[in-house]
């Protein structure tokens, strides 16, 4: 239990055949103040609209679709 909660996974087997995993909870995200927010923001890297607004572009689909068409 200590290296499960330490991260560590393991498979269980029954007689050389896979029937669970032990694996560590997801820990809760704990809450960020806006003071430590501001200051890891001012470490981030800049974000070029253009070039964000030119990758939106070729991922979405520009056609309209009505869902309800038939």
């Amino acid at each position: 239990m200590d290296a499960v909660q330490e991260g560590r996974s393991f498979t269980v087997t029954r007689d050389g055949h896979r029937i669970g995993e032990l694996i560590p909870l997801r820990r809760r995200r704990r809450f960020v103040s806006r003071e430590e927010f501001t200051a890891m923001s001012r470490s981030a890297p800049d974000i070029s609209l253009d070039a964000f607004r030119t990758d939106q572009d070729a991922t979405a689909d520009q056609e309209l679709d009505d869902p309800y068409a038939r």
